[in-house]
C-alpha cells in the first residue's frame, strides 16, 4: 500500500498496530543493536531490578510507532524527521502494546506532519507517550 500525501491526511487521522512482546523479540533487539544490559537478558540480575523482572528495551518500544508510521500513516514513502519519546512504564514479556499516531498538525510549507505518538499495554497503561515528526511521501 502506497503512503498518503500531505494533501490526504487530516487533523485527527489515526492508526495504530499491536504486538505482544515476546522473549524472542527482546534478544533479537538487543543482538541488532548490541544493548545487552542485564535488565534485558539477565533474568537472576534481572532480579535486582526495581522491576524485578527483564524489562523490553525502551527502544523496541519506540520502534512500534516507528512502524505504524512506515507503514500505515503516513505509511511506505514517508521519511523519519525526528521522535521524542518519555517512558512512562516499563514493558514486560508478554505485554501487548498497542501502538498509535495522531495527526496534531500540519506544517505545508515544509511537507511535514506532525503526529502524537503513543504506547498502550493490555491494561491500557501508557507505556510511551511522545510525538514524531515525518515527511510524507509527494
Amino acid at each position: 500500500m502506497d503512503g498518503f500525501t500531505l494533501a490526504e491526511m487530516s487533523i485527527g487521522d489515526k492508526a495504530f498496530i499491536e504486538k505482544t512482546i515476546s522473549e524472542f523479540d527482546i534478544y533479537s533487539f538487543a543482538g541488532a543493536t548490541g544493548d545487552f544490559n542485564v535488565a534485558h537478558i539477565n533474568a537472576e540480575r534481572a532480579k535486582e531490578n526495581r522491576f524485578g523482572v527483564r524489562i523490553a528495551h525502551g527502544a523496541l518500544t519506540a520502534g512500534l510507532i516507528s512502524t505504524v508510521v512506515g507503514m500505515k500513516l503516513p505509511g511506505e514513502g514517508c521519511l523519519y524527521i525526528s521522535q521524542n519519546s518519555k517512558f512512562v512504564r516499563p514493558v514486560m514479556i508478554g505485554d501487548t502494546i498497542h501502538a498509535e499516531v495522531e495527526v496534531i498538525a500540519k506544517l505545508e510549507e515544509k511537507n511535514r506532519v506532525v503526529l502524537k505518538a503513543t504506547c498502550t499495554n493490555q491494561r491500557g497503561e501508557v507505556v510511551l507517550a511522545g510525538e514524531a515528526v515525518m515527511m510524507p511521501k509527494k
